[in-house]
């Protein structure tokens, strides 16, 4: 078959009919779960202000070096497709005072993003994300409870063989002597390094942690580990978020080498993996992760606020749903009644016999576009209908529609003006 002239753009995707049920049980989900906990929806634009990225998620990130999409418009200013929703969130609370309201304020959202990637299974260039986020709270059980909240909506989905992993990664008092071991630990290997490493070490050194290149994982795994190196504050904070997963008996490993790659993250930062039930061993990326960012409210302009938040992959979780045969019902259409016309002043009466039946809130059905009764009244018997309306040239002239009841096959004429009570009367029987 020859390939259609206009495709979707590389790494981009058609969300088609047969996937918005899951995508709509994802964020019904997701929804019901907010609401629980007391957060407030959030939409921020798709656009954004280029320099909110550069500065929140980090100039020597992947995501701004390697993929972000920037725009310069007519006027010189340039914008750029949202990566991920914390620095636009953030931005948003500055912006509209959010820091007068009751402290924390809890947000959450469901939208697409856009990163400039290799596509490859779970990665898409358009993709679309849920997450929360807590703004203006430092106490450890924010942490453990994001963690949670996101665990527990993947078990909603009935997604099982779930672990948490878990790491801190400290703050501006001990990860900066932690980066100079970890610097001169990399130095001496630098030469069996990746070349993305190589410039990693002088750019950004935790990412190395962060690289999938095996001959990179080989050197990490004797490397300095971060937690050997908190500070008072960091290393009890952490211990409070461990003994509250401990006693919410949320599954967790500790993983040392666990530094997300974005570099507004303090303290926590976690991932959510699938585990393969034969191996158990996590299979390809992240369901989703987040973490503590305490400072990324100052660096973005505002006051100096703590905050943690996490965000999830839709698409991934869709893939996931599917690969383990998670049963998502749609709700099945039911429709007591149903349209049929013959003639073209037929199909002009009936535009208004819908919106009566509309606006009253009762389901019909109808096949406009067809002219064969036969046909139509076939559709009705397949759509298992109580009562079909027929409207043909005669009835529309006389401003009346036949009422027929399917199961006993009796029919009757009425006034059009009078269709809809008539139909009440007969569904409440």
């Amino acid at each position: 078959m020859k390939k259609p002239k206009f495709q979707s753009p590389t790494g981009m995707h058609d969300i088609l009919p047969e996937d918005q049920k899951y995508f709509k049980k994802i964020y019904d989900v997701v929804s019901s779960v907010a609401d629980f906990y007391g957060f407030s929806k959030i939409d921020t634009p798709v656009l954004e202000d280029a320099e909110i990225f550069s500065r929140g998620t980090g100039e020597a990130t992947d995501i701004i070096k390697k993929e972000m999409y920037i725009l310069k418009t007519k006027g010189g200013d340039f914008l750029a497709l949202r990566p991920e929703w914390t620095p636009s969130i953030i931005r948003a609370y500055i912006e509209h005072g959010m820091y007068n309201l009751p402290q924390p304020v809890k947000l959450w959202y469901f939208g697409p993003c856009f990163r400039y990637e290799h596509p490859q299974a779970g990665r898409y260039r358009q993709f679309w994300q849920f997450g929360f986020e807590v703004i203006g709270e430092k106490n450890p059980v924010i942490d453990a409870q994001i963690i949670q909240i996101c665990y527990n909506i993947l078990k909603e989905l009935k997604i099982k063989n779930l672990i948490v992993e878990i790491n801190s990664i400290g703050d501006n008092q001990c990860r900066p002597y932690y980066k100079k071991l970890l610097t001169n630990y990399l130095k001496s290997r630098e030469v069996s390094l990746c070349s993305d490493c190589k410039r990693r070490i002088k750019e950004n050194v935790l990412r190395v942690l962060d690289c999938k290149e095996e001959k990179c994982q080989i050197i990490k795994s004797e490397a300095p580990q971060i937690l050997d190196y908190l500070c008072d504050e960091c290393k009890a904070h952490f211990k409070e978020v461990l003994e509250f997963l401990d006693e919410i008996e949320l599954p967790y490993n500790l993983n040392p080498y666990l530094v997300r790659g974005l570099d507004y993250y303090t303290k926590t930062v976690f991932e959510i993996f699938y585990l393969d039930s034969q191996s158990e061993k996590d299979i390809g990326n992240a369901l989703g992760g987040g973490g503590r960012y305490d400072k990324l409210v100052k660096v973005l302009g505002g006051k100096d606020v703590p905050a943690a938040g996490a965000a999830l992959g839709v698409e991934r979780i869709v893939e996931l749903m599917k690969k383990e045969n998670i049963e998502v019902l749609e709700k099945e259409e039911n429709f007591p009644v149903f349209l049929a016309q013959l003639g073209s002043l037929a199909k002009k009466k009936s535009l208004r016999i819908l919106e009566d039946f509309r606006k009253s809130k009762i389901k019909i059905a109808e096949s406009l576009g067809r002219d064969s009764l036969k046909a139509q009244l076939n559709k009705a018997n397949k759509l298992n209908v109580k009562y079909c309306l027929i409207i043909g040239q005669k009835e529309a002239l006389d401003n009346e529609v036949i009422l027929r009841n399917m199961e006993t096959g009796h029919q009757e004429t009425i006034k059009i003006e009078n269709v809809v009570e008539e139909v009440k009367k007969r569904l409440k029987k």
